[in-house]
């Protein structure tokens, strides 16, 4: 059985970070390397599905509840305009395998992101 992910850690009360927001299958934390003024992570709380593709085959009643609450995020933190980003596979930038959306807001600059 593999190690639980930074993620499930956190969500245990393991590792130190605030949750911002929650519902019943998915929670909201900071992102602790920022990529934009406002960054944050919305992440299922089962490990099952390690990229979106998995999750959107396997649950995408729990997709759409992890594009929900990145929308209730973004509305308080960012002002409601946000991008959601989802890294897919290393050569993509995905560095923990627990599916994850990145919520980055705050007055991005164009090309700090790319399009």
């Amino acid at each position: 059985m593999s190690e639980p992910s930074i993620f499930s850690r956190i969500l245990r009360g393991e590792i130190p970070s605030e949750i911002i927001a929650e519902t019943e299958n998915a929670f909201a934390i900071r992102d602790i390397a920022p990529k934009a003024p406002v960054h944050l992570l919305v992440i299922p709380k089962t490990e099952q599905y390690r990229n979106v593709v998995e999750l959107a085959a396997g649950d995408p009643d729990l997709l759409a509840e992890v594009i929900g609450l990145a929308n209730a995020v973004a509305a308080e933190h960012a002002g409601g305009d946000f991008r959601l980003v989802f890294n897919t596979g290393s050569d993509a930038g995905q560095t923990v395998f627990h599916v994850h959306a990145h919520v980055l807001g705050g007055g991005l600059t164009e090309g700090s992101l790319g399009d």
